[in-house]
Order: C-alpha cells, then sequence, then structure tokens
C-alpha cells in the first residue's frame, strides 16, 4: 500500500521531455547569438568611427595671433 503510493507520486511529478529539452537550448542559442550579433555590430562601428578619428588633423592651427582677454574693463586696465 504504501508502494503504491510512492509511485503514485513519482508519477505526479511532471517528467521533463527531450522536445522540451531542445526548444529550452533553442531559446538559449538565439538569446546568446542576437547579443553575439549585437556585440559583433557594435564592435564594428567603434572600429569605424576610430578610423574616421584618426584621418582627422590632430595639429593645432597657430595662424591666429593671442588676445589679450585681460584688457577689459571688469580688470581695471582701462
Amino acid at each position: 500500500m504504501v508502494t503504491n503510493y510512492y509511485l503514485s507520486n513519482l508519477m505526479a511529478i511532471p517528467f521533463i521531455t527531450q522536445s522540451q529539452v531542445v526548444v529550452a537550448l533553442i531559446i538559449v542559442v538565439v538569446f546568446f547569438g542576437i547579443i553575439l550579433i549585437l556585440g559583433v555590430r557594435k564592435s564594428y562601428l567603434l572600429k569605424k568611427e576610430n578610423e574616421r578619428l584618426e584621418k582627422m588633423s590632430t595639429t593645432i592651427n597657430d595662424d591666429e595671433e593671442y588676445k589679450d582677454f585681460t584688457d577689459g574693463h571688469m580688470y581695471g586696465g582701462n
């Protein structure tokens, strides 16, 4: 009698089927695949931006003369 009770309770536990495992694995693979694709895209965009910034001129034009800003009325240099 006790054995029948334990067996009936054991049968009440839902077993995980092979198809449920496959579906769960597919969901996990799709999730991480999307993350991987977004990461590769972001890396490509950052590389492209870095190349664009490296092409820019980094020199400062010293053509303009320095203008002394302390000649204004606030500094008493009237």
